[in-house]
Order: C-alpha cells, then sequence, then structure tokens
C-alpha cells in the first residue's frame, strides 16, 4: 500500500527518486507554481524557458520529465500542468496524473501548491489515488508497480495538517477498497463472497455487520432479491451494515445495487454489452467503502448501508417476463424485462432502511445504460423527491471531484410504469426517459416523509477507456467519496 507524509524540506535538496513540480499555464508560457521557485533558481531561471522549447505550455494534463543533471538532489523532474487557476480538483488531478507517470519508481515528493491543509489534503489524495494498481491476476504483477511512498513538500506542513493527510489516507484506501471488488472478476465475487468481504472488513472497521442468506430473504419476504438472484446457482444476500457515534444527531443510510454480475437474465444482454458487467455492483461496493472510511474517521454520525447482493443469470429457475413478484414494501411488481434487475433489488433495500428511521436515504448504483447517454461516462445523475436535497448532493459531489448533475423526476412519466396486474411495472411501455423512469419507479418504495436521493452512476463507476488524472482503468470506486461527504456534511449541521 501507498503511503504519504509530509515534510517542510527544501524541494531541491530533499532526497527522493522523483521530484513533481507544478507549472501554471499562461499567454507568456509556462510558470512555475507555488512550491517551484526555489527550483527555477536552481536551473538559472531557465527551466520554464527550457519545459515552453520542447511544447509544454502548463495546460491541465501535461507532463513533461527532466534530466536534471545534478541542479537537484533528485535525479528525475517531473513537470506537471496545473492551468491558469488550479481549485482543489486541479491539484487532485494533477497529483494523480503526475504520479501515475511515475509507475515503477520507489519515492516521489510533490512540491505542489500547498500552503493549506485543504491544498495538503488535496495533493495527497490525488497523490494517492493516482498511485492505485492492481496486479491480484498478474503471474508477474503489475508491468511496473505504483509509487510506494509519496511525500507533500510543504513549508506550512506542520500538526495542523497532519489530519489533512491523515483523512487522504483513508478516503483513498476506501476507494481503492471499491475499486478492488469492482475489478475483481464474478468467478470470485459472488454474494456470498463479496457479503464475507463486507463481514471481515466492515467488523475490522469497527461497523456491526448482519448478513441474511437466501432463506431468511425469503421468510423475510425480500421478493425483489430472490426473484433477481433466483436464476443463479449463487443465491443471493443481504449485508446491513451500521455505524454509531455516541455524539450523533442524525442518521443516514445509503443503499447500494450490487449484481455482482449482470447478464440480463432472460432478457439477455448483447455480448458486447456484458463483458464488463462485473462493475454492476459498483454501488454496494460504494457504500461499503463509504461505511467503512465513516467508521475510521470517527465521524459523530449514525451511518447504515445495505448491500443489495445477486448474481442476474438465465436459466431454468430464472425469474420470466411477465412474472410477478412481492417486494419487501408489500408492493407488487411485474417484471416486463429481467435486465432492470437493479431497481428490484433496491426497493427491498429502500424499504428496509426506511425502517431504521433515517434523516436520510441514498441509493447508489449502476442503474441505466439511459445515464451514460444522457450524461455520458464522467457525470452521475442525482434524483430526489427533495430538491434540496438533490442540490445538496450535487455541491458535495462537485466539492469531492465526482461529476454528478441534478436531473427531475417528471411526474408525467409515471403512468408509463402502470400495471394491469400489479401495483407497477418495473419498466415503461416507451424507452424514453428511461434514467428518470427508473428513479421514478425506486421514489414508489419510499414513505412518505423520508427525504431520498437517488445516485446513477452507470458510467462513472467503470472507465472503459485511457487512465486520466487520478482515475484508472477500469474500477474507480465513484461516489465513495461523495457519499463520505454527505455524512461529514450532516455531522456538522
Amino acid at each position: 500500500m501507498t503511503t504519504v507524509r509530509l515534510n517542510s524540506a527544501d524541494p531541491v535538496s530533499f532526497d527522493t527518486d522523483a521530484l513533481i513540480v507544478g507549472f501554471r499555464s499562461g499567454p507568456e508560457g509556462p510558470r512555475p507554481a507555488t512550491g517551484a521557485e526555489t527550483l527555477d533558481a536552481a536551473f538559472d531561471g531557465k527551466l520554464a524557458a527550457s519545459l515552453a522549447a520542447v511544447g509544454f505550455t502548463g495546460k491541465p494534463g501535461e507532463i513533461a520529465k527532466v534530466p536534471v543533471f545534478g541542479a537537484i538532489t533528485a535525479p528525475l523532474l517531473v513537470a506537471v500542468g496545473l492551468g491558469e487557476s488550479p481549485d482543489a480538483e486541479g491539484l487532485r488531478r494533477a497529483a494523480g496524473t503526475a504520479v501515475r507517470s511515475l509507475a515503477g519508481t520507489p519515492r516521489a515528493a510533490l512540491a505542489l501548491p500547498a500552503a493549506s491543509a485543504e491544498e495538503v489534503e488535496a495533493v495527497a489524495l490525488g497523490a494517492l489515488l493516482g498511485a492505485y494498481g492492481y496486479s491480484r491476476y498478474r503471474a508477474n504483477g503489475e508491468p511496473k508497480e505504483p509509487v510506494a511512498e509519496l511525500t507533500v513538500l510543504s513549508a506550512e506542513a506542520a500538526k495542523a495538517t497532519e489530519h489533512a493527510t491523515e483523512r487522504a489516507t483513508v478516503l483513498a484506501e476506501s476507494v481503492a477498497l471499491v475499486r478492488d471488488l469492482v475489478n475483481t472478476p464474478p468467478s470470485d465475487l459472488w454474494p456470498a463472497k463479496f457479503a464475507e468481504i463486507a463481514e471481515t472488513t466492515g467488523t475490522e472497521a469497527g461497523l456491526t455487520v448482519e448478513v441474511l442468506d437466501e432463506k431468511q430473504l425469503k421468510d423475510g419476504g425480500y421478493g425483489g432479491l430472490i426473484g433477481v438472484g433466483q436464476g443463479s446457482a449463487n443465491p443471493p444476500r443481504l449485508v446491513r451494515l451500521s455505524y454509531t457515534h455516541p455524539e450523533a444527531a442524525k442518521t443516514l443510510a445509503f443503499v447500494g445495487k450490487g449484481i455482482t454480475f449482470d447478464s440480463g437474465g432472460l432478457s439477455l444482454k448483447p455480448a458486447e454489452s456484458m463483458d464488463w458487467m462485473k462493475s454492476d455492483m459498483g454501488g454496494a461496493g460504494a457504500v461499503l467503502g463509504a461505511l467503512v472510511g465513516i467508521a475510521r474517521l470517527g465521524l459523530p454520525i449514525n451511518a447504515v448501508g445495505y448491500l443489495c447482493l445477486a448474481e442476474n443469470l438465465p436459466s431454468g429457475t430464472a425469474q420470466r417476463p411477465s412474472d410477478v413478484i412481492h417486494s419487501y414494501s408489500g408492493k407488487t411488481v411485474e417484471v416486463l424485462n429481467t435486465d432492470a434487475e437493479g431497481r428490484l433489488v433496491l426497493m427491498d433495500g429502500i424499504a428496509r432502511a426506511a425502517e431504521d428511521a433515517p434523516d436520510l436515504i441514498v441509493d447508489v448504483a449502476t442503474l441505466t445504460g439511459a445515464q451514460i447517454v444522457a450524461l455520458g461516462w464522467r457525470t452521475s445523475a442525482v434524483m430526489a423527491n427533495d430538491e434540496a436535497i438533490r442540490e445538496l448532493v450535487v455541491e458535495v459531489a462537485g466539492a469531492a471531484g465526482e461529476g454528478a448533475w441534478g436531473m427531475p423526476l417528471p411526474e408525467e412519466l409515471r403512468k408509463g410504469l402502470d400495471s394491469p396486474i400489479a401495483d407497477i411495472a418495473n419498466i415503461p411501455a416507451e424507452r424514453w426517459g428511461g434514467m428518470l423512469s427508473a428513479g421514478i419507479f425506486l421514489q414508489e418504495f419510499v414513505p412518505d416523509g423520508v427525504r431520498w436521493a437517488h445516485i446513477d452512476m452507470a458510467g462513472p463507476a467503470f472507465n472503459k477507456g485511457e487512465p486520466h488524472g487520478y482515475t484508472p482503468k477500469g474500477g474507480t470506486g465513484a461516489i465513495t467519496r461523495t457519499l463520505i461527504g454527505l455524512a461529514e456534511r450532516h455531522a456538522s449541521i
């Protein structure tokens, strides 16, 4: 595991394998950012000009590696672009980009702007997230191991900013937990195995963990979980995680979709849409990561998390289109498409979470392909039965650097979910507004008077493209930091 520490040493003389410095962009070319001024002097004031000569402009995401010829102690200098005026997310992305480029280097120091606790945390967190690697299934390990030891160089390094690196470490390790789970193939992560990991990890973090098996789910009336999981040899599970604090005045409930593999069931997906469906448990992963992080940070809040775990496969025992299932809430649902299964497990989790009398329920799911069509691969959709809550979730996600956009729940779309034989159908007759219809479906299972938000992160949970910033290819750990941020916000109210 990569570690991070603080040091107030001069970047010029600091002993490390690679030194990362930031440059701002501008009409006159790249210019040293805070933390890099003394370095420019070590290069006789010619460092910026040398970078400009090789086409480096200082724009966000740019990297240039510079041989130092003894001008500084570190044998390698890495210049990273910050843009004109980087905010906290800009610093996180710059640190992550630079650290990713140094895979195979044992130690790296970051002389990026870090004059405040917020900036120290941003640099440390971005660096730790960028240092993530997943080598479990490589016979010879990663092609290049991630940087193992990181140092944030800050003239302001003091006890007051140590909390910043500690929080960054907790957040990064929570995200890494989720990334690992999402990257794990379904042959090694079925519902019972996920529940076992959650029980072990949660207990180690100080959480109380309860696991319901398929018999308990059936006896308890969890028709959604049973229906989705009945086609698989690996039966479903519901995991309840809880964290309490003696000074807590608020209770939050998080509900995560945990489809450990989604074939679509009898409504089979096309092959090209199935190869990354190991990520369909990303919502449950985010809830587990968040609860672990909340406990490790010791936040003065009560929090419960529900992991709704099932494997959606076709077989002779699988649920069929036109089946009617009885949900935990008592409402009946006509299943018109077995590939709209996430909402079926979430409806049980939401109804159960409401029994904890929370101040807010937030469900998190890789729910619809329509989210990707509407908002792309990097922006989650947020819907809610309370406008202020919707805007709060969007705001907290933005502060965490996790893109989110508020979406409506149009009343006229509810009619499309009418069923001639059950209380509601799991999909509308028309495909239009599929992301919104899914949110409207879930809203039906939220009791009156309970505040609720729904986050659809189908795209952001899994990066099918190239790495960028601090985001790797594969599992991203999306929304984990947003949920922790929501807990922090409510703990301060």
